[in-house]
């Protein structure tokens, strides 16, 4: 039994089974056994029907959904439900996805060996999927993993993270209530041990991971052989900031994206790079607004940053913020543990190029700011880390903006934005170690499908 708490408290919220190697197994072999046998196969119009049912049934339970998150994650309750409404958005997305799903014509006659001959191809789903989550965006990153697999026709497993089963345990619900039959997708919370037994099988014919690099890519080591999957990890976003850039329109976006879920996701704002003339105005102005978030329980209304998930993390940002400053970075707001589970919102300015909060993903409340000499030197210091996922540039001129756009080395840049914007709809991929593959509600159907190609002799 897996006993659910809220992390700001540690009130017990709820109990999910464990699920054993044995049930997981008869899972697996199901799961491979419903995808050998296509007659099996659920039509496109069965399973787009099903997702919209789903997605109805999650708007009439749109509040329970929000406050579940916040209980269970430590999510504001104001972003729960932005978390909601994305996750709503995200299935109906997939059934519109699926008219996209589609092959073309191969011309055969190039040359004289293809003459009199039809070809096209089209798409099938891979095979049974597994998906593990994480625990910052409970219900939003199963849809994710999930929604996409019953789009495409694939049986899928799913492991979410121990600290927030609940959320995606009712959205299996839901698949189910709205039609689904429910070999066809299982909830799948287990130890660590029974979830890389999972993960390798050879049945598996696609991974999706949402987590820490160090899980993931030791996972994707032990992949059986044949094994597709997609590796989501984290970063330390860089923002640039030009100088003359509209600051009264910055900082608000640097709160948001520095601040937001108290920095527990994958692009917040981490590294903010600026001319040194401004550094210390730039980061007083973030301090000034950090100081105004009120941090507390997350189902609470008033609430703007929430626990972090355990109060390890607690420790540990304090322990990489006290470094910093023993080396000599200054501590603007913040940089002090509030209680076991909570950490005050954190702006640093200028701690050293080789402290942790410069060169590991911080993951909590905490922002750094860095004065620069030429713009040039910001491109390097943010591209000097084994990490790139999103990054930002705030500057009013558009030449600037393309040429440090394009020196940054990020899957992709925003322009005049915080680096954790996205929607579903959007590529969204770490490069190097920040993870492996495309991921976005159309680009995960497309990995969760291989191609086909049918030849007609005439």
């Amino acid at each position: 039994m897996l006993e659910v708490t809220n992390p700001f408290d540690h009130s017990v919220i709820g109990h999910v089974e464990w699920r054993t190697w044995a049930q997981i197994d008869h899972d697996l072999s199901v799961a491979h056994a419903l995808h050998a046998n296509k007659s099996s196969w659920l039509p496109l119009h069965q399973r787009a029907a099903i997702l919209k049912k789903t997605a109805a049934l999650m708007a009439a339970r749109f509040e329970e959904l929000a406050f579940l998150i916040a209980n269970e994650g430590g999510k504001p309750l104001v972003d729960a439900r932005v978390e909601v409404a994305r996750a709503i958005d995200g299935v109906e997305l997939c059934v519109k996805e699926l008219s996209h799903l589609d092959g073309r014509q191969i011309p055969m006659d190039l040359t004289p060996a293809g003459a009199n001959k039809l070809a096209f191809t089209f798409k099938e789903p891979i095979g049974p999927v597994v998906a593990v989550s994480a625990f910052n965006h409970p219900l939003n990153l199963i849809v994710h993993q999930v929604a996409p697999a019953v789009a495409t026709g694939c049986p899928v497993l799913v492991k979410p993270a121990d600290d927030t089963p609940l959320s995606c345990e009712i959205f299996v619900k839901l698949l189910y209530e709205a039609g689904l039959p429910e070999e066809w997708c299982r909830f799948v919370p287990c130890d660590l041990a029974t979830a890389e037994q999972m993960v390798t099988d050879p049945r598996v014919a696609f991974f999706s991971f949402i987590g820490s690099a160090k899980v993931g890519w030791m996972l994707r080591s032990k992949l059986a052989a044949g094994t597709r999957c997609a590796l989501e990890h984290g970063g330390a976003a860089p923002v640039i900031v030009d100088d003359g850039a509209d600051l009264s329109m910055m900082i608000p976006k640097l709160i948001k994206g520095g601040f937001y879920h108290s920095g527990q996701v994958c692009v917040s704002v981490q590294r903010i790079f600026a001319p040194k003339a401004q550094a210390e105005q730039i980061a007083g102005l973030l301090a000034e607004s950090a100081k105004k978030l009120v941090v507390g329980n997350a189902i609470h209304q008033t609430t703007d940053c929430g626990p972090l998930i355990r109060p390890r993390e607690v420790d540990r940002v304090a322990t990489w913020i006290d470094e910093a400053k023993a080396a000599g970075a200054t501590v603007l707001c913040g940089g002090a543990k509030l209680s076991d589970t909570t950490y005050a919102p954190t702006v640093l300015l200028n701690p050293p190029a080789d402290a942790k909060v410069s060169k590991m993903e911080i993951f909590g409340p905490a922002v750094c700011v860095y004065g620069y000499d030429s713009i040039d030197e910001a491109v390097l210091a943010a591209n000097s880390l084994p990490f790139a996922f999103q990054a930002s540039v705030f500057t009013p001129h558009m030449a600037t903006a393309l040429r440090v756009g394009h020196a940054l080395d990020a899957s992709a840049v925003m322009i005049n934005e915080h680096t954790a914007f996205r929607t579903d709809w959007m590529p969204f991929a770490g490069r190097r170690q920040s993870g492996y593959g495309i991921g976005g509600i159309g680009y995960t159907m497309r990995d969760m499908c291989e191609e086909k190609m049918m030849v007609f002799a005439g």
